[in-house]
C-alpha cells in the first residue's frame, strides 16, 4: 500500500505531477532518503532544496515536490506554488484521511523522551507513527504528518515553539484527541521572558484539541493552575492531571541496574513495570504517558508492559563506556530542570562523578544567574569535578568551590584534551548542554575513547 498517489498529492496541494508515480515516505534530506521517498524541495535560509533534486532520484526517490524544474531532474516532479505550503497540504491531507488516535505532545522538557515512550506503549497495542528524531518545527510536523500512513492506529506528533502563535499553528495541522504537556521551566526565556509566559504559550496546544479531547498537564508543576485555566479558556471539556500529586499518579520509582522500576496509579488501574532507563523525570514521562493510552482507551497493562525495551536516546541519556568510563550522553538540550535532573542521575551513579557542562541558551537577561544557580544541585548531588566551556557557564564555574573545579574553557573543543587528561577508570561522566554549545564534540571523543 503506498502513502501517496500522484493524483492524490495533485488533490491535497492543487499542483501538477509530471508523470504518475506512487511514493511510500518523505525525506527533506538525501543523506536519510529511502528508495520511493517523495523528496520534499523546501528553501531555507541557507540551502534550497531544489539544488539537491537530482541527488535525490540518483538516491532512488520516487518523486520530488519542487516549485519549479531543477536542472539535471530526472525522476517524476510535483510542481507546487510553493513547497513549505505544499508540504502543509499533504499534512492536512493525511491528518484529514487517517482514522488513527492522535497525541500532540510538548513541554519545556521531555517532549522527545515522552514522545519516545509513548510510541512503544501505543505500539504495542496498535500499528503506531511518531515523529522522527525532533521533527517539532514549522517544517518538522506537516513532514511527519504527511507520512502518517493510512492504516495507522495510533499517532504521536512532538510539537515545539520558540515564540507565540506557533504552537497554535502546529496543532491546527495535528488536531489531537490528547494533548499532553510534560513540564514548564525556563526554556527560551530569551524570546519569553518568564516561566509564566512560556506556560501560556505552551497551552496554545489545548486549542487544537478535538471536541471530546482531554488535556493532560503535570499536577507538580508551579504552572499546573495557570494551564488549566488556559485549557478551560480554550473550551477542553476533559482536563486531567498526572504526576506525584495527580490523579494518574507515581507511587514510586526504583533505580534497576541500568533502568528502573515504576509504580503507578493510573486512574485506578495499579501498575508496576520495570523501564529501560533511570530517573525521576522518566518515570513521570512514563506516568503521563501511560495516563495518555488510557484516555485514548488503550490497554495499560500491555502498553506498560513494553516500556521495559525503552532506551535512552543520543544526546538525552543514552549511556555507554569508554575504557572503563561510564559515560551518561545529555548533550543535545539544556535547561536548568533538566540540568538538574540529569545531575540527579549523576548522584545516583557510582565511582566519581563528573559533570561536563555547557551554556544553557536562549535564557534572557538571568542567564548568568540560572548557570550559577546550578551549584546548588552540584552540590546536593555530591558531584565530585565540574567541567564547563561556555561564556555563561564562567559564572557557573566562579560559584564553585575549588575542590570541584575539573576544568574550565571558553569552547567545548579547548574543554576536551582538559576533561581527557583527568579521567580515570571506574569514574562516571555527564556531557550536558544546548545543542549550539557543542558538547556533542565531547561525546564523540569519549566514544573514540571507547573504540
Amino acid at each position: 500500500m503506498s502513502l501517496w498517489t500522484s493524483a492524490e498529492t495533485e488533490a491535497a496541494t492543487l499542483g501538477k505531477a509530471s508523470r504518475a508515480f506512487e511514493v511510500n515516505g518523505l525525506s527533506i534530506d538525501t543523506r536519510t532518503l529511502k528508495e520511493g521517498d517523495l523528496f520534499v524541495a523546501l528553501k531555507g535560509d541557507n540551502r534550497d532544496g531544489h539544488d539537491f533534486v537530482r541527488a535525490a532520484f540518483e538516491a532512488k526517490a520516487g518523486a520530488a515536490l519542487v516549485s519549479h524544474a531543477p536542472e539535471g531532474a530526472t525522476g517524476p516532479l510535483l510542481t507546487v506554488a510553493h513547497t513549505q505550503r505544499g508540504l502543509e497540504d499533504l499534512g492536512r491531507a493525511a491528518r484529514s484521511r487517517s482514522n488513527a488516535k492522535i497525541v500532540a505532545v510538548t513541554g519545556s522538557a521531555g517532549k522527545t523522551t515522552t514522545k519516545e515512550i509513548l510510541a512503544l506503549a501505543l505500539n504495542a497495542l496498535g500499528r503506531t507513527h511518531a515523529s522522527a528524531a525532533s521533527y517539532n518545527n514549522h517544517w518538522g510536523v506537516p513532514l511527519s504528518l504527511a507520512a502518517l500512513p493510512r492504516n495507522a492506529e495510533y499517532g504521536v506528533f512532538e510539537v515545539g515553539m520558540n515564540h507565540f502563535g506557533e504552537l497554535r499553528n502546529l496543532v491546527g495541522f495535528v488536531k489531537p484527541h490528547v494533548a499532553l504537556i510534560t513540564t514548564i521551566a525556563p526554556a527560551h526565556l530569551e524570546f519569553f521572558g518568564s516561566c509564566e509566559a512560556i506556560a501560556d504559550a505552551k497551552s496554545e496546544i489545548f486549542e487544537g484539541l478535538l471536541p471530546g479531547g482531554a488535556a493532560l498537564i503535570p499536577a507538580d508543576s508551579s504552572y499546573a493552575e495557570r494551564l488549566a485555566g488556559r485549557a478551560r479558556q480554550a473550551q477542553v471539556s476533559r482536563l486531567v492531571t498526572f504526576g506525584e500529586k495527580g490523579e494518574a499518579r507515581l507511587v514510586s520509582w526504583t533505580p534497576d541496574g541500568t533502568g528502573m522500576r515504576v509504580k503507578a496509579d493510573i486512574f485506578g488501574v495499579a501498575v508496576d513495570c520495570p523501564v529501560g532507563a533511570p530517573g525521576l523525570h522518566i518515570a513521570q514521562n512514563v506516568v503521563g504517558a501511560l495516563a495518555t493510552v488510557a484516555l485514548l482507551e488503550g490497554n495499560v497493562l500491555n502498553a506498560a508492559a513494553a516500556l521495559k525495551n525503552f532506551a535512552p536516546l543520543k544526546g538525552r541519556g543514552a549511556r555507554f563506556e569508554a575504557a572503563g568510563v561510564h559515560v551518561i550522553d545529555e548533550s543535545y538540550n539544556a535547561n536548568p530542570a533538566s540540568m538538574a535532573a540529569a545531575l540527579a542521575l549523576l548522584g545516583a551513579s557510582g565511582g566519581r562523578k563528573i559533570a561536563v557542562l555547557g551554556d544553557m541558551l536562549e535564557m534572557g537577561e538571568g542567564g548568568v544567574a540560572h548557570h550559577a544557580g546550578l551549584a546548588a544541585p552540584i552540590a546536593a548531588n555530591q558531584v565530585d569535578l565540574v567541567f564547563a566551556s561556555g561564556a555563561q557557564m564562567k559564572a557557573l564555574w566562579d560559584a564553585l568551590p575549588a575542590p570541584r573545579r575539573g576544568g574550565y574553557a571558553a569552547t567545548s573543543a579547548e574543554l576536551k584534551p582538559l576533561l581527557l587528561a583527568a579521567l580515570k577508570s571506574g569514574d562516571t561522566v555527564l556531557v550536558k548542554g544546548s545543542n549550539g554549545a557543542r558538547m556533542s564534540l565531547i561525546v564523540e571523543a569519549l566514544r573514540e575513547k571507547a573504540a
